[in-house]
């Protein structure tokens, strides 16, 4: 039974990570500052709104599979 959860656990995994990285929570481990916030000034604002889409994907795909909607083989 969980085995049919593992694609939506992964993808709310990942969209709690772009997410956190989005907002600058987690930061990319790189030594020099100013590419550090190069790279969160041009894809930090694309990850602040594809994070929260993945979670809510995830979480309506786990509700519909959960709900006999999946239609899972």
């Amino acid at each position: 039974m969980f085995a049919n959860y593992i694609d939506d656990l992964i993808m709310l995994c990942v969209g709690a990570w772009a997410t956190a990285v989005g907002f600058g929570y987690l930061q990319m481990p790189v030594r020099d500052p100013l590419a550090r916030q190069q790279w969160q000034a041009r894809f930090g604002t694309m990850f602040k709104w594809i994070g929260p889409i993945l979670i809510v994907i995830a979480v309506v795909l786990a509700v519909s599979k959960g709900a006999g909607a999946g239609g899972g083989v």
